[in-house]
């Protein structure tokens, strides 16, 4: 993993390195230079990314926490309503010191580039079927127009006419209830 030392993820650790014990903290906001995410939401470019990120030194390495919230953005995935929602996600993961075993994140030139760390939080917790709200209803699978969530009265959906023979064993279930009950009556 290549590292740029001046990006804006970039966080210096010059003074907590091979210092088993001691820890820094961040707060900061970066905009996001390109979008994050390929799916029906994303995180779009120029979007905000607060960031508040502790650096702990430990034998192995720097030992990185945090958490970082933004916003997505996309559709509804029953309704195709635009949707904005937050996103918030916790990351923590071990910067291995260079020379030691083979790791996927290490320190480079006394620095550690939170970006591929961050970025895989906040891409893997972005919903793959984002909805508008929890109970939306959706499409009309005929009209194509978006079904609001209580429109009156129930409309009675098309019965396949592979079970119309059952709806005529119901039908004289019925009619013989309505006998028995007329019996009864008189």
């Amino acid at each position: 993993m290549k590292s740029r030392v001046n990006g804006p993820f970039v966080l210096p650790v010059r003074d907590i390195v091979r210092k088993p014990g001691e820890m820094r903290e961040h707060r900061f906001q970066v905009t996001l230079p390109e979008k994050w995410g390929e799916g029906i939401v994303v995180v779009e470019e120029g979007e905000t990314v607060d960031l508040d990120v502790r650096l702990e030194s430990v034998h192995e390495g720097i030992l990185v926490s945090g958490t970082a919230d933004s916003d997505y953005t996309g559709v509804c995935g029953r309704c195709l309503t635009d949707i904005t929602a937050p996103v918030e996600v916790e990351f923590q993961e071990l910067f291995a010191y260079p020379g030691e075993e083979e790791t996927d994140f290490e320190v480079q030139d006394d620095h550690v580039d939170l970006e591929t760390l961050v970025r895989d939080a906040i891409v893997l917790s972005l919903p793959f079927q984002p909805v508008c709200q929890p109970d939306c209803p959706g499409l009309d699978p005929n009209t194509g127009e978006k079904l609001t969530g209580s429109a009156g009265a129930e409309s009675t959906a098309p019965i396949d006419p592979r079970w119309s023979a059952l709806r005529q064993i119901t039908d004289q279930d019925g009619e013989a209830d309505g006998r028995a009950a007329e019996k009864e009556e008189s």
